[in-house]
């Protein structure tokens, strides 16, 4: 057996003639396919996986001792996550059929089309990863646990939805896929890119660009860099910000924004990981991870056709939305003390005192610039105290909530119309009692099958209602 591996072992290439483990190896090597083992033996290719993490597996169909059918079954039974690509010199429709009945990722006729081979293999190791990442995600859903909150400490949140995003981040920290973060104005989305690259252990470093108001020629030569003489005052090489986040994240803020033109340029990046410098002829390749951020609904942006649904889908290989703070107002309260500390703490004095009838009424607020828009109405509040706790009245525009209303009022809630707050458990139950021997007529048997109840059960609700 003979193995060649680069840092991981991600691929592994069976076929009993060594010319075509040569070839095809190189071949996968020079298209920037890593981490390449190669077994001539197909006895040793079953041992081999149960030791080895193995993300696809490229089968020739005939060799001698155990044939390519033979290991296909056991793969199937033994590793159903791991793709496999049979490669054959029988290019007849039997046994394409066969392969493909059996649990076989692609069927490939030798002598087999390099371009064809490398796209193959390049979409098992999508899917194997994909596949890799969804298993992670739910053993982090259901252990509700973090391997890694430090990376996520900088965001203040008691809120179940964000510890969702936290769980779904660590289940794509290992994948080079990008990153596509969605959600308004103010919520946090560079918080969370970074936790992204954070979690993801990367070396490089974190390099941020906004796409906001970037001309095409603006955008190439920030993102891509150019050559000296490139173009007028082109005094000497730019690097670019592409080349300066090597081996770490690439966060492009605002990619909603992007005009048509760089999006191409975008597209090119993500597809073949290529590059060239304004003016330069010299093709340059990039190992950054991209994560994009946009508070823009892509659906009407596709829709329009300001952005390509080709670019769309490759950014959007990982993708979640972070809530607004109105959909986790439990965060409120987290977040004011977090802030009014802070804030304190900058300006040299003492932290005010935030009584509950304050937080009670910043969460009737729908906080249209959410999180930012919190900031500085507790900076603002903060600024203008001189020691008294804070009250409604230091954060203008803010009512007061009503002793009764302690709890988020709506209108438009039914509840709120029946009994003209929001009700306790108890109201509600009497409430239901009532209807269901109205409609019933006063009959328990019938009102209680209604109610989901025994008659028993309903006949004593009623005794202690009476009392």
């Amino acid at each position: 057996m003979t193995v060649k591996t680069t840092t991981q072992q991600h691929t592994l290439l069976v076929d009993d003639e060594p010319g075509i483990l040569t070839e095809v190896s190189l071949l996968l090597a020079s298209s920037d396919i890593p981490g390449v083992a190669t077994i001539s033996d197909s006895r040793k290719v079953i041992p081999y996986i149960r030791e080895h993490r193995v993300n696809a597996v490229i089968l020739d169909w005939v060799m001698p001792n155990v044939t390519g059918a033979e290991i296909l079954q056991s793969l199937t039974v033994e590793h159903p996550e791991v793709p496999v690509i049979v490669m054959t010199a029988m290019g007849d429709v039997e046994t394409a059929v066969t392969c493909m009945r059996q649990g076989a990722f692609d069927f490939l006729t030798k002598p087999v089309d390099p371009n064809r081979l490398v796209a193959s293999v390049k979409k098992a190791l999508q899917v194997s990863e994909l596949g890799q990442q969804n298993r992670m995600l739910k053993d982090y859903l259901l252990a509700d646990t973090l391997g890694n909150p430090d990376a996520f400490a900088g965001i203040i949140t008691t809120s179940k939805k964000m510890r969702g995003i936290f769980q779904y981040i660590e289940a794509i920290a290992g994948s080079r896929l990008p990153v596509l973060i969605t959600g308004e104005t103010g919520v946090g989305k560079e918080l969370l890119a970074r936790a992204v690259h954070d979690v993801s252990g990367v070396p490089g470093p974190f390099i941020s660009l906004n796409a906001a108001g970037l001309d095409d020629f603006m955008f190439s030569d920030t993102l891509f860099g150019h050559k000296k003489g490139a173009f007028t005052g082109a005094d000497s090489k730019r690097e670019g910000l592409i080349s300066a986040a090597a081996g770490g994240t690439l966060f492009l803020d605002e990619i909603g924004d992007l005009n048509l033109a760089s999006q191409i340029k975008l597209l090119r990046l993500l597809q073949e990981r290529e590059y060239y410098r304004l003016g330069s002829d010299l093709l340059l390749k990039s190992d950054a991870r991209i994560v994009a951020a946009s508070n823009m609904d892509f659906a009407a942006l596709r829709g329009a056709g300001t952005f390509r649904n080709d670019l769309y889908y490759r950014l959007c290989a990982h993708e979640f939305r972070v809530p607004p703070l109105r959909e986790r107002l439990e965060d409120v309260e987290a977040l004011v003390d977090y802030f009014v500390h802070q804030i304190a703490a900058q300006q040299g004095k003492q932290a005010p005192k935030v009584p509950h009838n304050v937080i009670a009424a910043l969460q009737q607020c729908r906080f249209p610039g959410n999180v930012r828009e919190l900031y500085n109405m507790v900076h603002h509040a903060v600024t203008c105290n001189e020691g008294a706790p804070l009250s409604v009245a230091d954060f203008p525009g803010v009512a007061a909530v009503p002793a009764r209303a302690a709890h988020p009022v709506d209108c438009g809630n039914p509840l709120f119309a029946l009994f003209g707050k929001f009700p306790t458990v108890l109201q509600v139950e009497e409430y239901l009692i009532a209807e269901a021997m109205k409609l019933t007529n006063g009959n328990q048997t019938q009102a209680a099958d209604l109610l989901g109840l025994t008659r028993p059960t309903l006949n004593k609700r009623l005794k202690q209602e009476r009392q």
